[in-house]
């Protein structure tokens, strides 16, 4: 049963999820409050940093002739951007997910 208190805790989380959103971060978005938030900043920041290191890496095997090693380091760097690409699809469901709990006319 939908009561008052119900729908203003909703529309509480709510607004505390769209504050908190920033388009470059959206894809690590937190459900809960700003702490775990900040987390979400730095996992997506090391992400990035992982991904970098990868590719420089395997440019600079591939300068020193090393091809086995080049080739598996951009299949690794692959399978990480893989990863981000479906962990953003989940988050993104579950955020749709959420919006639709909350009603339209409070």
């Amino acid at each position: 049963m939908i009561t008052r208190s119900n729908l203003a805790e909703q529309l509480r989380e709510y607004q505390l999820r769209s504050k908190h959103d920033w388009a470059s971060v959206s894809f690590f978005s937190s459900t809960s409050n700003l702490p775990s938030y900040r987390v979400d900043v730095m996992v997506f920041v090391i992400w990035e940093l992982v991904i970098l290191a990868f590719l420089v890496f395997s440019a600079v095997s591939l300068y020193f002739g090393h091809m086995q090693l080049a080739f598996i380091l951009v299949c690794i760097t692959m399978l990480l951007l893989l990863c981000m690409k479906i962990t953003k699809q989940v988050k993104l469901a579950r955020k749709k997910k959420r919006r639709m709990l909350l009603p339209l006319s409070i």
